[in-house]
């Protein structure tokens, strides 16, 4: 090796250095960033328990109504709650994993890629969520692209790769142990260029499709909340229909006061259930598909973000005539309302 060769070495060498140590800040919060989220469900509270509040498979729940392509492997999980509990444990463990070594510099570069995995799939998840600002969708592609800056930098001097680079000089040499930890790699300029405009373009992109935030109006669908309903139809004695919370503040539940069916013929409510009332429907009226769950509240009938279950209203007083057309109304707190056609028959 010339001379010219090995001051070569040693000028790239520092500019990875340095690269690095202008990312410490970064590396350090970003590790906190998925240690404390380990941190948050096993030190500080058991939210790995599905028995317990503050479940965390709750929390994934309301991901799913504008999960992007994500969707149907959230439905899956919740589904299967056995399965989901498993998924939420490993996942849990993976972030604290990832967290502890990022913050401590260990396999960095490896590392960094997890990073950068872990926030593309709270990206698209929750990417539509936040009542203040797009906070979830911050988070996800902040993470996006701090995951590509910390694997281009690498650990540097202040990391437990540059220590075991010290002391192991020989094999810290090796390309395949830089690619997975730190130091030196081949990296050309367009390659960089090429991996920031992807995340680039990921960030107009979902920017866009969750917010509006390029171009046509801004819309937020954290502020409030939005219910679909489904398959309103009178079967024998009873009023059966879907609802499923698609929008709205996730800490905060719909709270429904008030049920009603109009006779579009005549103008008249022939159905009509206040909170009161949805407060003390039976266990055996609601039928909740996923670990969010519709039920009853103190005044009101509550519907978290993300909630899906089939109602069964009794309505043995009421005469349904075949001729004429009916309508379910929902009535929130807020003073929203919700309207579905009704069949008749099964």
């Amino acid at each position: 090796m010339t001379a010219d060769t090995v001051d070569e070495a040693r000028i790239t060498d520092r500019h990875f250095t340095t690269a690095a140590l202008f990312a410490l800040p970064v590396r350090l919060v970003i590790g906190w960033t998925y240690f404390s989220a380990f941190w948050r469900r096993v030190g500080l509270a058991d939210k790995l328990n599905p028995d317990l509040p503050g479940y965390v498979g709750e929390k994934f729940n309301h991901f799913l109504p504008n999960a992007l392509g994500i969707g149907p492997i959230i439905e899956y999980l919740l589904t299967h709650p056995g399965l989901l509990a498993v998924a939420m444990t490993a996942f849990t463990i993976v972030e604290g994993i990832v967290g502890f070594c990022v913050i401590l510099g260990l396999f960095t570069r490896i590392m960094s890629l997890a990073v950068l995995g872990l926030a593309f799939g709270i990206l698209l998840g929750a990417g539509w969520l936040g009542t203040t600002c797009v906070d979830e969708w911050q988070i996800g592609i902040l993470g996006v692209a701090c995951g590509l800056m910390l694997f281009l930098s690498g650990g540097g001097r202040y990391s437990l790769d540059g220590v075991l680079a010290d002391r192991l000089p020989t094999l810290a040499q090796r390309k395949w142990l830089c690619w997975l930890a730190s130091g030196e790699i081949s990296v050309r300029k367009p390659a960089v260029l090429a991996g920031s405009g992807a995340v680039l373009a990921l960030a107009l992109f979902t920017n866009q499709h969750f917010h509006g935030g390029l171009y046509g109006p801004l819309h937020n669908k954290s502020v409030a909340p939005l219910i679909e309903i489904t398959d309103a139809h009178v079967v024998g004695n009873s009023l059966q229909f879907q609802v499923f919370r698609t929008e709205g503040v996730d800490v905060y539940g719909s709270f429904l006061i008030g049920v009603s069916v109009r006779d579009d013929s005549t103008g008249d409510t022939v159905v009509q259930l206040d909170g009161t009332q949805l407060s003390r429907l039976p266990e055996a009226a609601i039928a909740n598909r996923y670990i969010a769950k519709v039920k009853p509240g103190a005044h009101s009938l509550v519907i978290p973000l993300g909630a899906k279950a089939q109602l069964t209203i009794p309505t043995e007083k009421t005469r349904w005539d075949a001729t004429h057309r009916y309508t379910l109304v929902l009535t929130d707190i807020s003073g929203a309302t919700w309207e579905q056609a009704v069949s008749l028959g099964a």
